[in-house]
């Protein structure tokens, strides 16, 4: 159930890390970028896990353009009249689409889109921690990850020994 994660012309590095680190922990199989900003910072590493070794990271010049075929396009912003990410049924082949951190999406992407979902906060996330919660949202509804010890066990730092007795 292939997952793309799309960033409109993102800004920091940071956050291109760590959705990259959420793109490898929750199966997502590319990460495409619009944009000069992250080429420009993107010296500054911290995709702490190296998912690139493992998931491509690619520039694009439009997504509408790049949506690989049989993918449905979502677009995921604080957009009037978008469905409530707890309320959305997620299709199997989706490219996810997110605003830049200091923008929104501009409305021929959000006219393009087969769907538009919002994450319902008090104020908006950064983009990172959106992706994060879309992601997990995907794999939970669409039970792409078997839960127990062993994903446990092959998931976490080899300091970390806890167990529950």
């Amino acid at each position: 159930m292939p997952a793309i994660i799309a960033l409109t012309n993102p800004k920091s590095p940071t956050n291109v890390g760590a959705v990259m680190r959420a793109a490898g922990c929750f199966q997502a199989t590319q990460v495409m970028y619009t944009g000069q900003r992250y080429e420009r910072a993107a010296r500054f590493h911290t995709d702490t896990k190296n998912a690139t070794n493992k998931i491509p990271l690619t520039p694009v010049e439009n997504f509408i353009v790049a949506k690989p075929a049989g993918y449905q396009l979502v677009c995921v912003d604080l957009v009037e009249g978008a469905t409530p990410l707890p309320e959305f049924e997620h299709p199997e082949n989706a490219v996810y689409v997110f605003g830049a951190e200091d923008g929104s999406l501009d409305q021929a992407m959000v006219d393009a889109a087969d769907h538009v979902v919002y994450v319902p906060t008090i104020g908006c996330l950064n983009l990172a921690a959106s992706v994060n919660v879309l992601l997990y949202d995907r794999t939970s509804k669409l039970a792409t990850l078997t839960a127990g010890d062993e994903l446990i066990r092959s998931s976490r730092d080899r300091n970390n020994t806890a167990t529950v007795k």
